[in-house]
């Protein structure tokens, strides 16, 4: 079923930009308070460099986009083919020209990777990192014996849990050839529940105004979950995602075509480009809001339907363009891979490689550098031959007294997220382009509450729930199926299986005082890894894929919050947060799973975390167009990378692809 708009094509718009707009007036404002006394030649020369984008630069700056996204060359070409080879093959190109001495700064996926090419290559790299203790950026796994905590993070050491990246599409190429080139050992990522024969079960909830329902069930009748959000009737019978594919499909039939067996197939190159050029400048000033509601003419009840179900509520008036690539790649027909024993198995590897290089405790606090190409910036005691970038640090955790080291090199690349670049001083300025990239791109909010169980309560039949909770009082399963079980907080970590270390009294009167209204008890899920939807604050969970060896337990997703959702488990402090979050899974599983509960917990508020400054750089309407085509452009010796530089930000493959891209432009410089 189409959405009801009557459009099947894109036009293109006749519009300014947000900034174009608003520098457009400003310059007009100018024109009309210039005195007499200003000469008209100095106004000449401020004019044309704050005038709005012209239609043709602008439609430049859309192609420019498409081929980044696409990975395409200015010719057309794919880059991803020898991207693999200088990443996973051959290296960087030979080349005549002499070794360099290069600072990276930052540690993450990108900064590691580029560290690893380039030294491979010959030159001298040295890798500066501000965290004490850990690589990885926001690759982040909880686990006994990781860098990040002296304690054991769970009651069974065997346990990990991911603070950050969990997933990897195996449609990500670079990232995908980096694992498998590095052994590192992967498995399937359960994005929906299955059934042990791997087939989907969907037997997880969607738990929305008051209602709980499977997502099976709601696949195949929509229409109480539909109705309770009041959408129009002919709206009734139709699943949030057929209803969201609907409207996003006239934007696909752009760039793709749909084939005899229903699966969209890419138009040739030139198509391709092109109409990806032409969707972002459609709708690259368009919020997914707006987009719903001004373009697939959505009423505001189907577009609250959409915006909870199917992960676009906190997100709505952020970019389309952004909203519209998640929802194509977030999805139950992309395939999603786990990496065994976390996700920091990958920056473990890649550190391996390169951990001789590697200076930790050291954050960048001032850059200076000097570009041959702007003689006219002064920098004393330099020549062509000698270093052309400074960078000051200080340490902070692991030296009893601050320490401060100075690094010099020919060249630098800043990885540093530019939320944490509007921090370090730089000179002489860069553009004025970069500089407004650096303050405007915007960063977003992104928080997950992980609480431990010591059993796997997801995957137990109903015959499984009776078994267990006999063994701590023989009518105990009927009264939680009645909601006459006790809700004082003692049967909290009551099973035996739980040691109780980590429960003490006060922490079972505080769980209590946060329990759970809802005392009805839903039948059990049965079935492995997937994940629930709620309305209430907990929003997203998601199960563990798989077992860890030797453990019985698991540690559950209890929340995973973006944007405003996200801001508001922030306003509390970490231990605070893990009742609240238990509180929330038993509105959706109901109350008995709180015997198998072991009071330990991890939680990670990123937008709160002093080295990430955010989640990820999450656009917002304008951005792909003004800021984007400015983020990766060199300032003379500086180079920038990290996903916030490429069209895949908050995905290790973004991080990779930038740091390709990188590498091979230091290692080309003269």
């Amino acid at each position: 079923m189409r959405s009801p708009h009557t459009s099947t094509s894109i036009s293109r718009p006749n519009s300014l930009s947000r900034r174009g707009f608003t520098l457009g007036t400003a310059v007009a404002a100018g024109a009309l308070t210039t005195t007499s006394a200003a000469p008209p030649a100095a106004a000449a020369t401020v004019a044309p460099a704050l005038a709005p984008a012209s239609p043709a630069s602008l439609e430049q700056r859309c192609l420019t986009v498409a081929r980044a996204l696409l990975m395409r060359g200015p010719d057309g070409r794919d880059l991803v083919p020898s991207y693999r080879q200088v990443l996973v093959g051959s290296g960087l190109p030979r080349s005549a020209g002499r070794a360099k001495k290069v600072l990276v700064i930052g540690a993450g996926p990108a900064g590691l990777v580029a560290t690893l090419l380039l030294r491979r290559a010959g030159h001298t790299v040295t890798l500066i990192e501000a965290n004490g203790n850990r690589a990885g950026g926001r690759i982040k796994t909880f686990r006994t014996g990781g860098h990040e905590h002296a304690e054991q993070p769970f009651a069974d050491p065997r346990q990990y849990a991911e603070a950050g990246a969990m997933r990897i599409p195996g449609s990500h190429p670079l990232v995908m050839a980096l694992i498998d080139h590095l052994g590192v050992a992967r498995q399937k990522f359960r994005l929906v529940d299955e059934n042990a024969d791997g087939s989907r079960a969907m037997r997880t909830w969607i738990h929305v105004n008051g209602l709980r329902v499977r997502r099976a069930d709601y696949a195949r009748a929509p229409r109480r979950v539909n109705r309770s959000f009041g959408v129009p009737r002919a709206l009734w019978d139709v699943p949030s995602s057929t209803i969201l594919g609907n409207a996003l499909a006239p934007v696909r039939d752009e760039f793709s075509t749909v084939g005899g067996d229903g699966r969209r197939v890419d138009k040739p190159t030139e198509e391709m480009v092109a109409g990806w050029a032409r969707v972002i400048e459609r709708f690259g000033d368009w919020s997914m809001r707006r987009f719903l509601s001004e373009y697939a003419k959505l009423d505001d009840a189907t577009i609250n339907l959409i915006g909870c179900l199917e992960d676009l509520t906190s997100r709505l008036p952020l970019s389309f363009i952004h909203s519209f690539l998640d929802a194509a790649l977030i999805s139950p027909d992309t395939t999603f891979w786990e990496l065994r024993g976390g996700t920091a198995a990958l920056p473990d590897a890649l550190l391996k490689e390169v951990r001789d290089c590697v200076r930790f405790d050291r954050r960048v606090t001032r850059i200076e550098y000097w570009d041959p190409s702007r003689p006219h910036t002064d920098t004393p005691h330099v020549s062509a031959d000698g270093p052309h970038v400074w960078v000051d640090t200080v340490s902070e955790g692991q030296q009893e007294a601050p320490v401060r080291e100075q690094f010099a090199a020919d060249l630098a690349i800043v990885t540093v997220p530019f939320s944490g670049l509007r921090h370090i001083q730089v000179a002489p300025l860069m553009s004025y382009a970069k500089r407004m990239a650096v303050t405007e791109l915007h960063y977003d909010s992104a928080t997950k509450v992980l609480l431990e169980f010591s059993r796997r309560w997801w995957e137990f039949t109903e015959e499984d729930w009776k078994r267990e909770l006999a063994t701590i009082a023989p009518n105990l399963y009927d009264s939680y199926r009645r909601g006459l079980a006790p809700d004082d907080g003692s049967l909290l970590g009551r099973h035996d299986s739980v040691t109780g270390e980590r429960l003490s009294a006060a922490q079972r009167a505080y769980y209590a005082a946060y329990r759970s209204a809802t005392r009805d008890q839903p039948g059990a899920v049965g079935s492995f890894g997937g994940g629930s939807v709620s309305d209430n604050p907990n929003r997203f969970t998601f199960n563990p894929s798989h077992s860890v060896p030797g453990s019985k337990g698991g540690v559950v997703l209890a929340s995973y919050t973006w944007a405003d959702d996200a801001m508001r488990w922030d306003a509390f402090d970490d231990d605070a947060r893990y009742p609240h979050a238990l509180s929330g899974l038993q509105e959706i599983y109901g109350q008995r799973i709180e015997i198998f509960y072991t009071g330990a917990g991890r939680t990670q508020s990123w937008a709160r975390d002093p080295y990430a400054y955010g989640e990820a750089s999450v656009l917002l309407p304008g951005q792909h167009t003004e800021l984007f085509p400015d983020i990766p452009a060199p300032e003379g010796p500086l180079h920038f990378a990290g996903d916030h530089t490429s069209l895949k930000p908050a995905w290790i493959e973004g991080a990779v692809e930038s740091a390709v891209r990188v590498a091979l432009e230091v290692h080309a410089a003269r």
